[in-house]
C-alpha cells in the first residue's frame, strides 16, 4: 500500500533506480505530491522510501521521484538494486504493503 493525501491503495513496484521508481497501481494521485510506502527487502527486513510524484497515468500508475533518501535507505536501496541485477538471482519482485 502506499500512502498519500488520498486513500491507500494497493501497489506493486516496477522500473526500480537509484533515482526512483514506478508504481502499477489504480490508485489516483497529482503531479508534485508526496507518496510514502514501504518495500519489503530479500532479508525480510522493510525498506521505507518517500517521493515526489513526476508523472500519472490513469488506470496504470505513476512514476515517483525519491526525496531525502537518508544514508540507510540508501545503502538498502543499493543493495537490492545489487541484488536485482545478480543473473543467479533472477528477477524479484517488492510489493508494497500497509505501514
Amino acid at each position: 500500500m502506499w500512502d498519500s493525501s488520498t486513500p491507500a491503495h494497493s501497489a506493486r513496484v516496477t522500473d526500480l533506480s537509484e533515482g526512483g521508481c514506478f508504481l502499477d497501481s489504480v490508485g489516483e494521485v497529482r503531479a508534485g505530491e508526496i507518496v510514502g510506502f514501504r518495500v519489503l527487502l530479500p532479508n525480510d527486513d522493510w525498506l521505507y522510501l518517500e517521493g515526489e510524484v513526476r508523472h500519472y497515468t490513469a488506470g496504470r500508475g505513476f512514476g515517483v521521484k525519491f526525496t531525502e533518501l537518508n544514508e540507510e535507505q540508501t545503502e538498502n536501496l543499493l543493495w537490492l538494486l545489487k541484488i536485482a541485477r545478480d543473473p543467479e538471482v533472477g528477477e524479484i519482485s517488492a510489493d508494497l504493503v500497509e505501514e
